[in-house]
């Protein structure tokens, strides 16, 4: 049986383009170039039936090692909270002040972007703390 060497991540949302831009402002992830005779991703965009323009939107980690995050119109809103969420390791090594002060200075730099601050949940015998976040289109992550 063959392993999985990669995964891609896809978000259904309301703008594709959007969500894209901010995750790769949180992430420190790129939009790929356009595919071959494209200038540019709004070429591509145009090139597309109006229904399906604005329809989806990509990004990658610069490095290779992250997964492709992927972007997807659907007709519908977020009802309820996410089965599953992206954690954000800004925190990774650190405990105690210095974790939460890696937490709040990271919050406060997204905050700015669109991200809504959510409840910090402080560390206790099995965890350590972890701030949770919503981005900007509801969407939970964790600060982590």
């Amino acid at each position: 049986m063959a392993s999985i060497k990669q995964i891609q991540v896809t978000f259904d949302c309301a703008e594709p383009e959007r969500l894209a831009r901010f995750w790769c402002e949180v992430l420190g992830y790129a939009v790929p170039p356009p595919p071959e005779g494209f200038a540019t991703w709004a070429d591509v965009d145009r090139a597309l039936p109006p229904e399906r323009q604005g329809s989806a939107f990509a990004c990658v980690d610069p490095s290779g090692v992250g997964p492709r995050l992927f972007f997807q119109r659907v007709p519908e809103g977020k009802v309820v909270k996410n089965r599953l969420h992206i954690d954000v390791r800004v925190g990774t090594g650190l405990v105690g002040e210095a974790r939460l002060a890696a937490l709040e200075a990271e919050c406060a730099r997204l905050i700015p972007l669109g991200a809504v601050r959510g409840r910090l949940l402080l560390a206790d015998d099995d965890n350590e703390s972890c701030l949770l976040m919503q981005d900007i289109e509801g969407n939970e992550f964790c600060l982590d």
